[in-house]
């Protein structure tokens, strides 16, 4: 089998993987007669899938609690359930001015989470040495000892290259750039260590838990201080040839536009990044305003607001209109601070999809907002760890 397609099945594979856990950790103790049900998956598949789950020590099966037959008078049903001795997840989640840690079981059940702010301008070092002490602090806080953990999952708002971890140049965290991320929270952490982009794993977990459950084909689009998107097509995180995949923000959308951090001009950063609706409303109402009262006066019906906001869902539908045309998705999934917005920002968003893209691959991709809301990139990060354990951290695996 090619590559590329050998690949693109291991990744459906994963994400479905995901799938079988989600309806675990919803139901606690279920069949696989159940989960097939719950994710449209055959019996066969569920069957290959809990086998492997089985395998790595992560679930076990327990007779149904009072049936000492089945319905016929043969064997009792079989339920499923995770063993709470498997181990253990960490996610960390870098955004541009928070940082957010969590730990969970490996059903994604969250054992313990913190957040702190976080200086936009602070040093990649001293940020590693906080997120060290904070994974420290929520371990201790969920009751979970380091050598439980089978692995950490770290989202950055920035490309990834992934064979070494090391961000990219158009990372909106200016410090971070060229750090092998990775390698430098291993070290500290001493438990293995997976990078991604936050857009990514904001994609991961809306497809595994959140609004695109049902679809194998969706594009996650992140609009916070910066703009990027997760791509997952055919059931496959896309990352592109240098991690690079859905760096929609500096897209150009006006050549006479102001100059971008990234040295061009007109990027769609410009114009629907956050900071730049910010900035645009800043002489009417306040140096002070920020993105949060920005948002809450728009939805009491400052027009002021309301109208950039609207505007930057316009700008936001041009250039997804394209993806749309160039993917054809099933679903486009809306998160990051301006999502918050609702349907002031998506349906500017509509309106220019409904324009620019082929009405065929409009009326096929629904636009939605994310359910997950600003805990999306570390439930990713936490689902990376989960959905990769086997390939990624075996050595780290407790069997059952």
């Amino acid at each position: 089998m090619p590559q590329g397609r050998a690949g693109s099945l291991e990744s459906l594979r994963r994400l479905n993987r995901l799938r079988v856990i989600h309806a675990l950790r919803d139901e606690g103790q279920i069949s696989r007669a159940e989960i097939a049900r719950r994710t449209g998956l055959s019996r066969s598949t569920v069957s290959s899938l809990v086998a492997d789950l089985q395998a790595d020590g992560l679930v076990v099966e327990r007779p149904e609690p009072g049936s000492a037959h089945g319905a016929q008078g043969g064997r009792p049903p079989i339920l499923l359930s995770f063993d709470a001795s498997a181990g253990a997840a960490v996610g960390i989640d870098f955004g541009h001015s928070h940082l957010r840690v969590a730990v969970s079981d490996l059903a994604s059940t969250i054992l313990a989470e913190r957040k702190l702010p976080l200086d936009t301008d602070h040093d990649a070092q001293q940020g590693l040495e906080l997120a060290a002490e904070m994974v420290a602090d929520a371990l201790s806080d969920a009751g979970v000892q380091r050598t439980q953990v089978i692995g950490a999952g770290m989202g950055l708002p920035g490309p990834i290259e992934q064979s070494a971890g090391t961000v990219g140049s158009s990372a909106i965290l200016p410090g971070w750039i060229g750090m092998m991320a990775a390698s430098e929270m291993r070290r500290r952490l001493d438990i293995p260590v997976m990078v991604d982009n936050d857009a990514n794993l904001g994609a991961l977990a809306e497809a595994a838990f959140g609004a695109g459950q049902d679809a194998g084909d969706l594009i996650y689009l992140k609009v916070s201080s910066g703009i990027g998107a997760g791509l997952i097509l055919n059931g496959r995180l896309y990352r592109g040839s240098s991690g690079l995949a859905g760096e929609l923000g500096h897209v150009l959308v006006d050549p006479d536009g102001i100059v971008c951090r990234c040295g061009n001009r007109g990027c769609l950063e410009t114009v629907a990044a956050t900071g730049a609706l910010v900035d645009l409303l800043r002489r009417s109402h306040g140096d002070e305003l920020t993105v949060d009262a920005m948002l809450e006066a728009a939805r009491g019906g400052d027009l002021g607001c309301r109208r950039v906001i609207h505007d930057a869902g316009r700008a936001l539908g041009q250039v997804v209109a394209t993806l749309l045309n160039v993917l054809n998705p099933e679903l486009l999934v809306v998160g990051g601070d301006l999502a918050g917005a609702g349907d002031l920002l998506l349906d500017g968003m509509r309106e220019s999809v409904g324009r620019a893209a082929l009405p065929e691959a409009a009326r096929r991709a629904d636009v939605v907002g994310g359910v997950l809301g600003d805990r999306a990139q570390v439930l990713g990060a936490l689902a990376l760890v989960v959905s990769e354990a086997d390939r990624t951290f075996p050595t780290r695996l407790v069997a059952s």
